[in-house]
């Protein structure tokens, strides 16, 4: 069976409040973005729940047979983006997402209530 984005969206956000991330956020960028059609965001307090975050959001969705085409920022875990294709996870640390601010950025998306 083949997720849909949004499904996989969805998937990543339950994902990543299993790690207990913060403000978590789905926009809907489908309409406004040939990058892709979901993001995913969040916030760890330290890089090392923000690397227990995505390692957890890899794991939960390789389950459900979604694997990552490539991940971005690991090591130093300030903002590590997990590229799913149509749905891109970003995990952020408090100040790199209140610095990046994707959301303002992004402000045309709508907002996907979990």
């Amino acid at each position: 069976m083949t997720l849909s984005s949004k499904e996989i969206a969805l998937l990543a956000a339950d994902a990543v409040k299993d790690k207990k991330a913060k403000d978590v956020v789905i926009l809907d960028i489908e309409e406004i973005s040939v990058v892709c059609d979901y993001f995913v965001i969040c916030t760890g307090l330290s890089s090392t729940q923000v690397k227990a975050i995505a390692e957890n959001a890899e794991q939960k969705l390789k389950e459900h047979g979604i694997t990552k085409l490539r991940m971005e920022g690991f090591k130093d875990a300030h903002w590590i983006l997990i590229d799913y294709g149509a749905v891109v996870v970003h995990i952020f640390q408090e100040s790199d997402r209140e610095f990046y601010n994707l959301e303002r950025l992004w402000g045309d998306a709508r907002v996907v209530h979990l």
